[in-house]
């Protein structure tokens, strides 16, 4: 009979320590829900209807779709190419760059290490202001810009260019502020895997004939920091996907012969602009599900296959 009262004292502990379990988790599934779920499936469901923000959305099946694929010109001439090169060149570059930057900065002392890192992760935090206060005086089309000014005194151009009209810069330059400002919290989460990484192990490796410190990145450093990798992977194709400030402050929506629209700004156009919200929600799917297959790919690329 004791132990009969003992078992249901101990599963009545574990039911309550359950409670509290879903009591902590509670705000954050909620907000899950409301914010992400909901939206979400929603974005799913106006995705087959034909919607202007005023009427009764209007069931139009795959046509919004097949509409996007077969007739939207400017989506599978400018938008997606854009955007495909956007995300690979900031996506990938931006990873490789948090990695050697988050590398180096380990090598360093801890107060050196603290502030470098906080300079280098601002712009991630600023980029919107400083796109309008900096990029833009640098690449104001007159001779005051601080690049035509540049490239004048060093007599490289005779006249200045107006580079944020230019449809042969405006790619090339979003794609620049999109590496300078892509330094956000993968790179932070790079730099706690180095910094964590087992000392003694880096010992056992100089004893085994590791003689450099670009022998200890590739043998020891990487595979201890596999899941901060993985992260950071995550984030960075996340984040070069749904970035598409850059281009409407820099240069309006649209921008000037589609050369630096992204998937972003198609979506704001058609949703904001047009009211379309049918078709914009059909879009957002699309690149959903683009963003899925990245992240797929980068979780296979970085997940222990054991």
């Amino acid at each position: 009979m004791a132990e009969l009262t003992s078992r249901r004292k101990a599963v009545g502990r574990r039911e309550r320590n359950n409670l509290s379990g879903f009591l902590f988790a509670a705000p954050y599934a909620l907000i899950f829900l409301v914010f992400i779920l909901i939206p979400v499936i929603l974005a799913v469901v106006l995705s087959f209807t034909n919607f202007n923000a005023i009427e009764w959305p209007r069931w139009v099946g795959f046509l919004n779709y097949i509409t996007l694929l077969t007739s939207d010109e400017v989506f599978m001439q400018f938008v997606l190419p854009n955007t495909v090169l956007y995300a690979v060149v900031v996506g990938i570059g931006g990873y490789i760059l948090s990695f050697l930057l988050a590398w180096m900065l380990c090598n360093l002392t801890r107060g050196v290490r603290t502030v470098l890192a906080l300079i280098i992760y601002s712009p991630s935090l600023t980029a919107g202001v400083a796109m309008t206060v900096l990029w833009k005086v640098i690449f104001s089309g007159d001779q005051t810009g601080l690049l035509n000014s540049w490239l004048m005194s060093l007599g490289i151009i005779d006249e200045p260019i107006i580079w944020l009209v230019n449809t042969n810069y405006l790619l090339p330059i979003v794609i620049i502020i999109g590496l300078w400002s892509s330094m956000g919290i993968g790179f932070l989460a790079m730099i706690a895997g180095i910094a964590n990484s087992d000392e003694s192990l880096y010992e056992a490796g100089a004893i085994d004939g590791i003689s450099n410190r670009f022998q200890e990145m590739i043998y020891i450093t990487i595979p201890q920091m596999k899941p901060q990798m993985l992260f950071a992977a995550v984030m960075a194709v996340v984040n070069a996907f749904q970035n598409g400030t850059v281009s409407a402050l820099l240069t309006g929506n649209p921008s000037p012969g589609y050369a630096a629209q992204l998937i972003v700004n198609h979506i704001e156009d058609y949703g904001f602009l047009r009211y379309e919200m049918g078709y914009a929600a059909t879009v957002s799917v699309v690149l959903l599900l683009i963003v899925q297959i990245f992240s797929k790919a980068a979780n296979r690329l970085l997940t222990d296959k054991d």
